[in-house]
């Protein structure tokens, strides 16, 4: 982790706990992250469907902001505020 990127390194990091399966029948993929409840996505090859897992995992992030869910932390990343909001003072602007 950089540092610098702390979304993108969340996103890297969970990516590299995505499981794909190839679906029996009709040869489609589907992907999931393990730690990321709910985020699942299918697709005709593996290349469009970790393509698709991921925008899925952007989006699940965007929403889970939002509405103030919990994200997982991954490998030590924890993107949850715990943080009061600190106001300035009318003075410094």
């Amino acid at each position: 982790m950089n540092g610098e990127y702390i979304l993108t390194d969340y996103i890297e990091r969970a990516m590299s706990y995505a499981v794909y399966e190839e679906l029996e029948g009709d040869s489609t993929f589907a992907g999931t992250i393990p730690p990321c409840l709910g985020v699942l996505a299918f697709a005709p090859t593996l290349q469009d469907c970790k393509h698709e897992l991921r925008s899925v995992l952007e989006e699940w992030m965007l929403v889970g902001f939002k509405l103030g869910h919990e994200l997982p932390v991954i490998d030590g990343i924890d993107l949850n505020l715990t943080l009061e909001p600190v106001c300035e003072p009318m003075k410094s602007l």
